[in-house]
């Protein structure tokens, strides 16, 4: 856990007062990297560290070879490029031996920057330094663009955290205070809105809204809430990595496509602090990073994104969808990638806590609010690991508690052995939560241990359950065939289930009902990995274009056959 006193050895940190950088070192992640591994590879997304011990090498990627272009020491800070130019890495930053820093994300170094000039100043010259002398840089860091907006409400407030986690997930950039806040009223502009009003949001253009729902948020900051058409080519319901992956195929390959979402984008991905087995990025990414990226990618490419909005019913024979407020579209064909939703625990004081204390997944958004807290994580898959990592770089201590006798069956062994290596995480095994405590926010839970048959109270400052997830399927019509557990059966599964009524096979991803398909986690028989399904989302698309050729072809054989002479029959 970064102190204060730490930040203060970092040199271009050093005239910070002594509360700028306390906030600071709340904010920062503390990290420790072995011999050979990367705080950044090169073309990761911008980030500043400070190295606190250690050694720390730049290296650049030529003809397939690292080579080193530059070097970092205690006390000195890199990625001052990428931050000051919103770019980035042009280089990677390898640790040349055993070395302890601290990273620091965009948004904090901008609130940093803005109540501190001089630190932008000095980041902005040695970023000058570093790509050789280049003009104008302390400017733009002395002025980062403002939020969009401005969120008023407390940590253990469930509709904050809500709130919070919806802009994350869209993207839009925004300041968090809460009402206890020193600088709260300076920062909000004016006198706060009563406890009982919040959350307040206010909008930098000066609309502010208290205990707003998530569809209003979203219509004041333009997300798309409204469907621009009736009719599109693909309507995807849901916008977790299959759902995205489906938008940016099928609106690359020129289909009209539209994504509908209830929430925001992301998924049950999204709650993931950090994926280290997707392929081409070996240092790892979070899941709202990927969520975020491939968002980007499929508005960028055309797809359309409606959020806020759930559908109510689908007629399976003409494939039009209802969304509750009464629009109603028609599609040429349909994705469900729906997935799936954390489940929930029917343990004493879990519902009245949820999103006070009581959390079901992790996004890296809560890990800063864990800061100096001692916080405990239900479950022993690789999401809860991947969770106590990312947790442990601002918690004072992280407890799994997991009722079976060990990790191996459930848990990537690198996982466990990270595990192992971080002070601050411990294991109970044999151990399962029975009742979370407090009045207004979780302040502690019961713990059972089934080796001794004793309860325990532990003081908490945060729980996070990763115990399996169920599927969205209950609002799909009845002709969409489904397995014991709800999962949307697909391809030869329809077969032979004996619900398939056309003569053609039906396609991998195809459900019961022709031109309505299935993928990721809410199709029966899943590979649970976010690679498998991007890969599906992909292919559904494939299938679509299939299904909609054989449309076609049907339409001009019907055509052909209508327009024979009686005399020629």
């Amino acid at each position: 856990m970064v102190t204060a006193d730490e930040i203060g050895r970092i040199d271009v940190f050093a005239a910070l007062s002594r509360a700028d950088r306390e906030r600071l070192a709340r904010a920062a992640a503390d990290i420790t990297l072995q011999t050979g591994e990367f705080a950044a590879q090169e073309g990761d997304e911008r980030a500043l560290f400070a190295l606190l011990e250690g050694r720390i090498e730049a290296v650049k990627a030529v003809d397939g070879i690292d080579r080193v272009v530059g070097r970092r020491q205690p006390g000195d800070i890199f990625g001052e490029v990428p931050i000051t130019l919103g770019t980035a890495f042009p280089v990677g930053f390898r640790a040349a031996l055993q070395s302890r820093l601290i990273r620091i994300e965009p948004h904090d170094y901008h609130a940093v920057a803005a109540v501190a000039p001089d630190v932008a100043r000095e980041v902005g010259r040695l970023a000058a330094h570093r790509i050789g002398g280049a003009h104008g840089l302390q400017g733009i860091a002395a002025d980062p663009p403002p939020p969009r907006a401005i969120l008023l409400g407390r940590r253990q407030d469930a509709s904050c955290t809500e709130l919070r986690h919806f802009l994350e997930r869209n993207q839009i950039t925004f300041r968090w205070l809460t009402p206890d806040a020193p600088d709260a009223v300076a920062q909000w502009g004016g006198p706060l809105p009563d406890e009982a009003d919040c959350p307040a949001i206010r909008l930098i253009a000066g609309k502010t809204v208290v205990r707003p729902q998530l569809r209003r948020v979203a219509e004041l900051l333009g997300l798309g809430t409204e469907p621009a058409a009736a009719e599109y080519d693909a309507v995807i319901v849901g916008a977790g990595p299959s759902g995205l992956a489906a938008a940016v195929y099928g609106a690359s390959e020129g289909l009209r496509t539209a994504v509908i979402e209830r929430e925001a984008p992301g998924g049950q991905a999204g709650t993931s602090s950090r994926i280290e087995n997707y392929l081409g990025f070996p240092s790892g990414v979070s899941g709202d990073e990927l969520a975020s990226r491939a968002l980007q990618q499929a508005r960028r490419l055309g797809a359309e994104i409606i959020v806020t909005r759930e559908i109510t019913r689908i007629d399976p024979a003409t494939r039009q969808l209802h969304l509750d407020g009464g629009d109603v579209l028609r599609a040429r064909a349909v994705i469900l990638a729906c997935g799936v939703a954390w489940r929930r625990l029917p343990v004493e004081g879990f519902d009245r806590l949820a999103g006070k204390g009581v959390f079901y997944g992790a996004a890296r958004s809560e890990a800063p609010n864990s800061h100096g807290l001692d916080v405990h994580i239900v479950g022993a898959g690789n999401s809860a690991g991947q969770a106590a990592l990312y947790l442990s770089t601002h918690a004072r201590s992280v407890t799994i508690l997991y009722r079976g006798e060990g990790l191996e069956k459930s848990m990537s062994r690198y996982l466990i052995d990270q595990l192992a290596a971080r002070p601050n995480i411990d294991v109970l095994l044999r151990t399962e939560v029975v009742a979370a405590r407090g009045d207004t926010a979780l302040e502690a839970i019961d713990v059972a241990s089934s080796a001794t048959g004793e309860t325990t109270r532990l003081d908490s400052g945060g729980l996070f359950i990763f115990i399996g997830a169920d599927a969205q399927t209950s609002w799909l019509p009845s002709e969409i065939a489904l397995d014991r557990r709800g999962y949307v059966l697909t391809g030869s599964d329809v077969t032979a289930a004996g619900v398939w009524k056309l003569r053609r096979d039906p396609y991998l991803l195809e459900t019961s009902v022709p031109g309505i398909f299935a993928c990721g986690d809410v199709r029966s028989g899943p590979v649970k990995r976010v690679a498998a399904a991007v890969g599906e989302g992909s292919m559904a698309i494939a299938f679509v274009h299939q299904y909609l050729k054989e449309g076609e072809t049907s339409r001009e054989s019907t055509h052909d056959a209508g327009s024979v002479s009686p005399a020629g029959v």
